[in-house]
């Protein structure tokens, strides 16, 4: 595979996560990628700070699409984590640094109380998964005219 020339974040048709970088790497990524490919993928703010890494990819299994991902912050050996749930949206990779960079200021992370192991927040909450959205100033997924008509809705 050729490497890929990105001068700007392009990001999926259904709002997936940006790319940016030469896209040089192993496997067939970017484009893409097996999700456990991407666990432990550090994350970096908009102000330079490594905040955690990647813990899981959550996918909305009635629409197929990436629902967000998990970031772990804090803690010891996975003792004491603090999850942060970030629209996939929201998430840029940048294949040269191999990490996700999130713009967002880490400030911003850490005053966002996050959840722990035993109390996930669930996405089929749209009060709850729209908030989210808000925080990282991201439009949601479910919120296109192509996942609207598949649920049967109206916009």
């Amino acid at each position: 595979m050729a490497p890929v020339d990105v001068t700007s974040p392009r990001s999926g048709a259904q709002g997936g996560a940006g790319i940016v970088g030469s896209g040089v790497g192993e496997g067939p990524g970017p484009d893409v990628m097996a999700a456990s490919s991407l666990d432990d993928t550090k994350v970096i703010t908009s102000d330079g700070e490594d905040v955690g890494k990647i813990s899981e990819i959550m996918l909305d299994v009635r629409s197929g699409r990436v629902a967000y991902a998990v970031l772990s912050s804090g803690g010891f050996l996975g003792i004491g984590d603090t999850l942060h749930a970030i629209p996939w949206n929201a998430l840029t990779l940048d294949t040269d640094e191999k990490c996700f960079r999130v713009d967002i200021a880490a400030e911003r992370i850490k005053d966002d109380p996050g959840f722990d192991k035993d109390h996930w927040p669930a996405m089929a909450d749209t009060t709850w998964g729209s908030s989210l959205h808000e925080y990282y100033n991201r439009k949601p997924y479910w919120s296109t005219a192509d996942y609207i008509s598949r649920k049967g809705g109206d916009l």
